[in-house]
Order: C-alpha cells, then structure tokens, then sequence
C-alpha cells in the first residue's frame, strides 16, 4: 500500500497501533494453542494404557492426538514468528516516530565503526557517534547495508551517479511496505549473516575442480544398485556387484578428504544464503522504474536465474545432505555415492553462482542505504533534493538548517559560495553559532552527494570534495600537540583542493594554537592558497586582525558575524547571519557568569 496523505507522523501512529493489535491478537492465540497442545499431550498420554496394556483399543488410535499435538506445534511456531514481526513492526515504528519528534538521539546505530580519526570530516560534522547523521539516517538492518550508507556519507558521488541516487529514493519514497518488510526481515538476517565469511567462501579455489567424477560417480551408483538387486534374486550376479562396490570405495575413498571439507563448510553458508535470498526475493518481485533500482535487480540475476532459485539449488544440496546422514538413510547414501555426489554438486554451484554471491550483497547493502535515505525523505517532507549542477565550485543553499537539530531550535540562514565569491569570513562571540554554520554546510553537502534531501529551502551545488578542520585532537602517545595535528590536517586539505573535484573547506578558529602574529600571516597565506587554487569554503574566527584578510582578496571574499544581546543577566543569541565584522564579544561576560571574577 502507497501512504503519502496526512503526513508522515500520522501515518507511522496508524502503522504503529496496527501492530501494536496484531501484537496483543498473536499472544492470545499463542495462549490458546497453548492450551490445546496441553489438552491434545493429555489425551495422547490417556489413550497409552487402553491402547497398549489391555488392548481396549487399537494401536493407531494414538496416531490421532500425536498428529493433532504436531499440527498445534507448527502451528504454534508460526504464530510465535507473527508476533515477533509485529513486535519488529511496532520497534520500527517507534523508531520512526522518535526520528520525525526529534527524540531519536541515543536510540538506534550510531555507527562508531566506521569513523576513522584520519577521515578529512567525519569527525568535524558528526557524521558518525551517538546523535550523529548516521545514526538519524540508518534504518539498515545487515552489515553490508550500513557498510554502504557509511561509504556514501564518507565518499561525495559523481553527479550522474547522484542524480540516479535521487531518482531511486523518490521511487522508494512513498513504498512504506517495502521499507517496513526490509527492515523487519533484516533485524533476523543482522545476526547471523557474516557477508565477509560468505564472500570469502563463495570465491574461495574450489577443492574439486575434476569434471569425471561428476559422471563416474552417478554411473558406479547406479551399478551398484542394480547388481545388488539382481544379486539377490541371481546368485551370479554378486560378482558384478563386488566390483562395482569396490570401485566406488576407491572412488569415495580417494576424494574423501577434500569432499568432506567441502559437505563440513556448507551448513553455515547455506543458512546465510537462504537468510539473504528473504531481501533479494523482494527486490525480484517489485516493478521498479528508476534505472538504478532496475541495474540493482538486473545484477542479481546469475545465469538468468534469480538469486532465490539459485539458492534454492544450494538449499536442497545441504538438506539433502543432512539426510544422508541419518542411520537408516545411511546405506544406501554409501552405495549411491551420494556424498560424494553431493561435494561436486556443491563445488559446481560455487563455480557457476559463487561469483555472483558478492553482487547479491552489494544489492542488498545498496538497497538497504537507499531504503535509509528514502525513509529520510519521508520523514521530512520539507526537504528538497538538491540541484547538482556541472560546473566550476558552486554552493548556493537558501535557508540552510542543521538536520541534526530539533525543528523548533533550527534556525535558518543562506550561505551562497561560487566562482567570483569563494570565502564566507565568520566572526562573531563565542557560542554565537559560528561552528554550527560551518558543520550545517558540511552536513547538507554530505547529504546532497551522497543523494539525499537536504535541510534546506533550496540548494544549488557542483561536485565538491570536502574538507573541515574544526576537532582537531593531540596525541600524547603519539607526542603530537594540538598545534602540530592542526598543521597536518591543514595540510591534508590543501592536497585535497589540489585535486579535483574543487575543494569545499570549512576551517573553525584556525591556529589557534600559535601566537598571534604568526597566527595572522599563516591563516592569511593558507585562505589565499585555497582561494587561488578554486577551493570555496568558510572560515570562523575571533580575531578581529584576521577579518582584513576579506578586505585583501577583493570580491572573492565577504566578511559575515553572529551577535549576542544581553537579556537581563544573560547572554541570548538569535544565530541569525549578518553581513560585515562582529564589533563586540562576550569572552569577559561568559567569565562572570560561570563565577570567575575577572
């Protein structure tokens, strides 16, 4: 069902309370299965002794309670699974709601993982961590769907690559079903699926790469039953069949070692396929139009056949397996070559399907992130899709806002950056918002590039790399000081706009570490090397000397502040932008209001 009217927190209430239903209804017919199971053992339990101690009645009459009481259980399992969806169902919602209501900080994945300390911005703009971008965005339940936001977050796409992006998750937007059940059924895959172990398992050299056996052995096998057949009913016959036997021993024996390793490593694999074929079996059954969703469900296709009957293949080889093993089975498992059959079979399926394996779990993990920003796109409605252009360095965005924030904190303000304007100077007082400009620029780039909406009345931009130096941190085992990471994180950028794409650069309080002439002659030649080199960017500061450095580089650059007003006997800000140089701070009244006598 497609849901798009009464906006999207009436929506999540109705989905919500419908499972919250289907909870309560579930556990009242698990109670009553429960029951019946109780009543149906009792039964059984009766009719022992009438039936087989003083013959009142036949035999089989137990066969009926016995039937019934296994109905009641496989009946009881799958009622038991209904509930625990609708369980995920009602979490899923919440979890929605929390987002769309601002209370989503701390409640879902944070992401830690994947920040690395030597990233350019992921650690500047809170891209990863407790309340971070991820976190607000991930709605992906397996690795391999986390993996890819996070490399999407981390990596700015290529405009073509962007706009197929944004096309997909409006495709994906309004299909609330298809997000619930991917969601749902990737709570159960996130346990048990290891896409590294099966990745690695699927491409590994196969240990049975002889094409004979694959016809010997069926041939020997089905000797062996027919001379054992007929040695039965003609004595002569039995030579016959103790050659053949003899044979397939040999044969058995010889491959032995390797198709056991083979036959031992399938369980888990098997297992985590047939977990994985539940997402990918989706994707095979939906219409989609958009052309990367089409490219998506086009790659998983593997010899013309979807990913569900291919392991669908490898899910008979593995049961069929395990009943070889049962001791009744046993037998005629050993006179078929049945093992060994079963170890070629596998070692078959792996060279024509293996390759394929690591295509399923990109589709699925490229699915899944874009499942997570059209959930986004849902949720927040307001927000527009930017319009990538073609292009020298370009970012204009009007009434910019932080997606990290509450709605009701939020506020907005427009930074426009381009060829002939390439630095925002900010001043302004200390907690005036100038750091939080800056990481509301890098944010609503991080989301444009990686395809998604923005925090934003509207926003123009080109293709940008990105590069912050706002949390710089020392190194006491690495005796590195705060001033000295700065320097080389400076560094890093500079490379970075060396490069292309042009360099989008937001430096907060920069060398601050130094003293203050030195401070001023090396900001001012780092901010003119970038200017010149195209890069575009912003840069805060609280010195005033610094603010001349707009003055020097002409119309490529524009002085903006913050202010702060004193209402009664603190200090209020309304982080509201404004053209030209902040004429006043507040250092000597935050002082005194934390008590410090200055």
């Amino acid at each position: 069902m497609q849901e798009q009217s009464n906006g999207p927190s009436a929506v999540y209430r109705r989905r919500l309370e419908d499972h919250r239903e289907a909870v309560q209804s579930r556990r009242r017919i698990e109670n009553r299965i429960s029951i019946v199971r109780l009543i149906l053992f009792a039964a059984a339990v009766g009719l022992v002794w009438p039936a087989l101690f003083i013959d009142a009645l036949a035999w089989w009459w137990l066969l009926a309670p016995l039937a019934a009481f296994t109905g009641a259980v496989i009946w009881h399992a799958r009622v038991i699974r209904a509930r625990e969806l609708a369980e995920r169902g009602v979490a899923f919602y919440e979890r929605g709601l929390a987002r769309i209501e601002d209370r989503w900080a701390g409640g879902g994945n944070a992401g830690d993982s994947f920040l690395a300390a030597s990233h350019p911005y992921a650690a500047d703009l809170d891209l990863f961590g407790r309340g971070s971008l991820f976190e607000l965005l991930c709605t992906a339940r397996t690795r391999p769907g986390e993996s890819t936001l996070a490399r999407w977050l981390c990596r700015p796409a290529d405009p073509r690559v962007v706009r197929a992006r944004q096309t997909a998750i409006e495709e994906l937007r309004p299909m609330l079903d298809l997000r619930e059940r991917l969601a749902l059924v990737g709570e159960e895959i996130r346990a048990e699926l290891d896409p590294d172990e099966l990745a690695e398992w699927a491409r590994a050299e196969p240990l049975l790469v002889e094409r004979w056996p694959t016809l010997i052995a069926p041939l020997l096998g089905a000797t062996n039953l027919l001379t054992l057949l007929a040695s039965i009913s003609i004595n002569a016959a039995f030579p016959a069949f103790l050659v053949s036997a003899t044979l397939s021993a040999a044969l058995a024996l010889y491959f032995r070692p390797r198709a056991h390793r083979v036959l031992a490593g399938i369980d888990r694999p098997e297992r985590e396929l047939e977990l994985l074929s539940q997402i990918l079996s989706l994707l095979e059954a939906q219409p989609f139009r958009s052309p990367l969703l089409v490219e998506i469900r086009s790659a998983l296709q593997a010899q013309g056949l979807p990913p569900s009957k291919r392991i669908a293949r490898l899910a008979r080889l593995a049961q069929m397996n395990d009943s070889r093993r049962n001791m009744i089975f046993a037998p005629l498992s050993a006179l078929l070559l049945l093992g060994t059959q079963f170890a070629f079979a596998v070692e078959r399926w792996r060279r024509t399907t293996g390759d394929a394996v690591e295509r399923w779990l990109q589709a699925a993990g490229q699915i899944e992130a874009l499942s997570s920003l059209a959930g986004y796109a849902f949720e927040h409605p307001a927000d527009p899709f930017p319009e990538i252009i073609d292009g020298g360095a370009c970012f204009e965005g009007t009434a910019l806002g932080h997606p990290l924030l509450p709605q009701d904190r939020c506020v907005r303000n427009d930074v426009l950056l381009r060829e002939d304007l390439q630095l925002f100077l900010v001043s302004g007082s200390n907690m005036s918002g100038k750091s939080t400009l800056l990481r509301t620029v890098g944010v609503n780039a991080v989301l444009a590039l990686a395809g998604a909406p923005v925090r934003a009345a509207g926003l123009r931009l080109s293709p940008l790399a990105i590069g912050a130096s706002m949390r710089v941190i020392d190194s006491l085992q690495e005796g590195i000081s705060h001033f000295y990471a700065e320097i080389k994180r400076l560094s890093g950028i500079v490379e970075i706009g060396e490069a292309s794409p042009p360099l989008l650069f937001l430096l907060d309080e920069i060398l601050h570490g130094t003293n203050s002439h030195d401070r001023r002659v090396g900001a001012e030649a780092l901010i003119r090397g970038l200017v010149d080199q195209g890069s575009i960017g912003l840069v805060t500061t609280h010195d005033l000397a610094l603010a001349r450095i707009a003055d020097d580089l002409g119309q490529r650059a524009v002085n903006v502040h913050f202010e702060d007003h004193i209402e009664g006997d603190r200090i209020a800000f309304d982080y509201k932008l404004r053209p030209g140089v902040v004429t006043k701070g507040n250092a000597l009244t935050l002082m005194r209001n934390v008590g410090l006598k200055v």
